[in-house]
């Protein structure tokens, strides 16, 4: 089988730096020597949970478990007592990793725990041999968000992980050379497939500043890292923040990739990076059970709002609810996204009833986001089939870019958009709006006009309900079945 980190056989890379948090640090030699003992450890263990803080441990005890060939499931610390407790009983692990400092919840108690220990000796035990684990086997079993039910486990194989990740390196041009910053959580794809192993892969550095902060961001890009990676909420604070810190848009202008996922970044705020840094922030597209689908490429066009295209080896098309082929790539006419290839998931762990519904016959995944496609092939997500596609006066209309629109005016901070029954037009657009200005929000009728005169008037909304702030996930996403219920402007 082959390895997913030959950086870690040793060599001239030992010496390499590969991992630091904060002013803890790893090189390859001593990240070999730590997670070749722990591997030791665990081997034969079947499954085995991480406790998934954004720490040197949680890094070697995730790359030790991929070492000795068994599944990790990262444990997100956030998570309540019941959510903790249905991934245990669903993933059944035999032993929890972390740090010797963690307070564990009771949820976890009743698992035999193991201490990650990051200072092991230069010549400490080698790893196992993983020769009989296959690259279809299990690497990694990640749990959804679970907003339409219990958090479901995906399976992502060995392969998967190996196909994305080349994948983004053949887009991005992504090399030992390049250092990354980050300070995304550990317990999802975003932050640890792309933001720990993606590096570890590649032989380069991950330097993870622990709580996001633009002055961290601004100190390593002058410190030599290349790549940043956030989430929309990151780059937003980033555009808020640069018309007053020349000294951070000189850092961002430094910057090789600009990288933002896990929701889509408002137009707005790519313009007014671009603008004050001359760099602009591309964007991709992924989900637990597909890793990464799509991206812009380093040597193609950064155009805001989309995603991309189709990274190598995935096959990606646009279909209509009976599942017919969208008929032209317009730019205008929506589908669902489905997706085919090596970087998806095996399945959902215990789920057999899921797994078979997630897939059509012929194997393509229901990825539930609707997209439009350009004639280049560039996709522009806008939004989700259960949430953000508005059926409204008889068009589909994609919550996405009327959010973009809204989010051009002055007067508006922050805004999600969804659709309610109406009588008449089947649903009509709702626009939940965060004011710039608290104090004095802006006309309702404004912003329709407003929106109106962008995109097209049946795509104005009808309602507009101001909020104080809108609720959301770890990652940032806004979570609209949250929202409240309440009377229009």
């Amino acid at each position: 089988m082959s390895s997913l980190f030959p950086a870690l056989s040793g060599g001239a890379a030992e010496r390499r730096p590969a991992l630091r948090f904060g002013d803890r640090a790893l090189t390859y030699a001593e990240l070999a020597a730590a997670a070749g003992c722990l591997a030791a450890r665990i081997s034969g263990s079947g499954r085995v949970a991480v406790w998934a803080t954004p720490t040197l441990e949680t890094a070697v005890g995730v790359v030790a478990a991929l070492l000795a060939g068994v599944p990790a499931v990262p444990l997100n610390p956030r998570s309540g007592e019941s959510e903790l407790g249905h991934i245990l009983a669903d993933s059944a692990p035999s032993l929890i990793l972390a740090a010797a400092g963690d307070e564990l919840p009771s949820a976890v108690r009743g698992l035999e725990r193991v201490d990650v220990e990051v200072n092991a000796p230069a010549a400490g035990a080698p790893a196992p041999a993983t020769g009989s684990v296959t690259d279809d086997a299990p690497a990694l079993i990640v749990y959804t968000s679970g907003t339409t039910g219990p958090p479901k486990g995906a399976v992502l194989p060995r392969h998967a992980i190996a196909t994305t990740l080349d994948a983004l390196a053949d887009a991005w041009q992504w090399t030992a050379d390049d250092v990354l910053v980050h300070a995304l959580p550990l317990f999802h794809v975003h932050g640890l497939i792309l933001g720990i192993l993606g590096p570890l892969r590649r032989g380069g550095s991950v330097r993870h500043l622990g709580r996001f902060g633009t002055d961290g961001v601004a100190r390593e890009l002058n410190d030599g890292a290349t790549m940043v990676f956030g989430v929309p909420t990151m780059y937003h604070r980033i555009a808020e923040a640069l018309p007053d810190d020349p000294g951070l848009a000189k850092a961002l202008g430094r910057a090789r990739l600009l990288v933002s996922g896990s929701a889509a970044l408002p137009v707005h705020d790519h313009e007014r990076i671009a603008a004050a840094t001359g760099r602009r922030v591309i964007e991709r597209y992924g989900m637990t059970e597909t890793l990464m689908n799509t991206s812009v490429r380093a040597d193609g066009e950064p155009r805001a709002g989309t995603v991309g295209v189709p990274l190598p080896g995935v096959q990606l098309r646009l279909v209509e609810e009976d599942g017919s082929p969208v008929p032209s790539c317009d730019g205008e006419s929506v589908g669902e996204i489905q997706v085919r290839g090596p970087n998806l998931f095996t399945e959902y762990l215990n789920r057999p009833d899921a797994t078979a519904a997630a897939f059509t016959e012929d194997g393509w995944f229901r990825t539930g986001d609707m997209a439009v496609r350009d004639a280049d092939g560039y996709v522009r997500i806008v939004g989700r089939k259960a949430t953000d596609l508005i059926k409204s006066g008889g068009y589909k209309i994609g919550a996405g870019e009327i959010e973009n629109a809204l989010l051009e005016h002055p007067g508006v901070r922050e805004v999600a958009v969804t659709g309610e029954p109406d009588d008449d037009l089947g649903e009509r657009i709702v626009a939940w709006v965060v004011p710039a200005d608290p104090g004095t929000p802006p006309d309702a009728d404004e912003l329709a006009g407003h929106v109106a005169r962008r995109l097209a008037p049946h795509k104005r909304p009808r309602t507009v309900r101001f909020l104080d702030s809108l609720p959301r996930n770890d990652m940032g996403k806004i979570m609209k079945r949250a929202l409240p219920q309440g009377s229009g402007h």
